[in-house]
């Protein structure tokens, strides 16, 4: 954590701070400005009205959006890379349609749910949506289920992978503000990531498609006979592939703490970057699922730019929540707030988990929402001082607190509602419930973690 670069009077330091996010909660939810837009205005708002020199302001600006990207958006634009591969190749859909037949379907919620699962972590939530849910379906028609039964437990499955597992979006954000190594937070995401898409997706799913009946809808069943006969990649070597980044990050971070030759632990280290290891996926992904099954080049180039297409609007978003950040720090909202919340009975892991669920609920961007919270949280010297287990397991409460209370200002609210054809009501007692059962169970992993940090 770097020091203030201007220490504003306390008191109106706080008063600004609440100004400046009340007016971005007013800006975004009643006057629908767009949340770049809001973010901006919001940050400038905070920094005049705690009295910061308006040169230092400006320069804040710029080092919030440096600062904020530098770490995290090669990362987001080759995990972005590496996703459309895998779903363009047809590698997503082999790796559900293989758990189908392993699990059987007697127990397909659980194969839908790992699926999620795996390619949440890669995929981007919406991409992961549209090409998995026809799965879903599939099996709701087999077994004359509700579509809640099978649709729920792998909707959980992508959420709580791109809540939890890098390199997904939103988890390489969060630890990178807090200082977290990938690997690290790999290790505690997976069976987070876990436990969560088992309680709300699989547990819940059940339970809720058990009470409520919603038909497959008619537009799949009118075009279920005409499925795209695109022959699929083999199962192992997707999974080979899916699994590449993940492994070589886990071996950079585990090179630091197991005996072995200098030479070979560097080696190692070096493939662990996160920049590296996805720059190599992505390698291996598009010549094994494209080159090799046919693509040309120009073809493999036009997929890779449509996948950076939604990655700009990610990282602007991002980069405004990085300047509100930094414009909190530098002006010492730490220094002011850190004691106070330090001295609060709550532990925190779940002062981190409020922070994160309250602008959740009231903006409904995750991404938002993890921005301003791990920022928030950075620029406490507790935080700061913690261990890297603990800051992992704060890192794990705020994305469960991001994911939490999804409703309707949440795009993932409607396209639940969208895709299975449900009403709100519906969706709020079926998606609302599952996103909230993800950041509890997010939040208990954390502090379950946090008691050894």
């Amino acid at each position: 954590m770097s020091d203030p670069t201007f220490m504003a009077d306390p008191t109106r330091l706080v008063i600004a701070a609440i100004v400046g996010i009340a007016l971005l909660l007013a800006l975004i939810i009643k006057f629908k400005l767009h949340p770049v837009l809001s973010m901006m205005v919001s940050a400038l708002a905070i920094g005049i009205g705690a009295g910061m020199p308006l040169d230092l302001v400006a320069d804040t600006v710029t080092k919030g959006v440096g600062a904020t990207l530098q770490n995290i958006a090669l990362l987001i634009g080759l995990g972005s890379m590496f996703g459309q591969i895998l779903e363009e190749s047809g590698g997503a859909k082999k790796i559900a349609q293989t758990f189908i037949d392993t699990f059987g379907q007697g127990h397909s919620s659980w194969a839908l749910g790992i699926t999620g699962l795996v390619i949440g972590t890669t995929v981007f939530f919406e991409a992961g949506v549209v090409v998995l849910i026809p799965l879903a379906f599939s099996v709701a028609s087999q077994t004359k289920k509700s579509t809640l039964y099978y649709g729920i437990a792998l909707l959980a499955g992508l959420a709580a992978g791109y809540a939890f597992v890098p390199p997904s979006a939103g988890s390489v954000l969060v630890a990178g503000t807090l200082g977290v190594d990938l690997g690290t937070m790999i290790l505690v995401g997976i069976p987070t990531a876990f436990i969560a898409m088992a309680i709300a997706g699989v547990i819940w799913g059940r339970n809720v498609g058990g009470r409520i009946f919603t038909d497959v809808p008619e537009h799949f069943t009118s075009a279920e006979g005409a499925s795209d006969k695109k022959e699929l990649p083999s199962f192992g070597m997707v999974l080979a592939i899916v699994l590449t980044p993940l492994c070589l990050i886990l071996l950079g971070t585990l090179s630091s703490y197991i005996p072995m030759p200098v030479e070979l632990a560097s080696i190692l280290a070096f493939l662990g970057k996160p920049f590296v290891a996805l720059t190599l996926a992505t390698l291996v992904a598009m010549y094994l699922l494209g080159a090799r099954r046919g693509y040309s080049g120009a073809e493999l180039k036009a997929l890779l730019d449509r996948s950076l297409k939604p990655v700009g609007m990610i990282l602007l978003v991002i980069a405004c929540g990085g300047v509100i950040r930094w414009m909190l720090q530098d002006c010492g909202l730490g220094q002011v707030i850190g004691p106070m919340l330090e001295a609060s009975p709550l532990p925190l892991v779940v002062v981190a988990f409020l922070i994160a669920v309250m602008v959740r609920a009231s903006v409904g961007s995750s991404i938002v929402a993890m921005t301003m919270a791990s920022g928030i949280m950075a620029a406490m010297p507790a935080v700061a001082g913690a261990s890297v287990l603990m800051r992992a397991a704060i890192c794990l409460a705020i994305c469960g607190g991001a994911t939490a209370l999804s409703h309707v200002n949440d795009a993932g609210f409607w396209m639940c509602s969208s895709f299975l054809e449900i009403d709100e009501k519906t969706t709020l007692k079926s998606w609302t419930v599952m996103e909230t059962l993800i950041g509890l169970s997010g939040l208990a992993c954390a502090l379950v973690i946090s008691f050894f940090a």
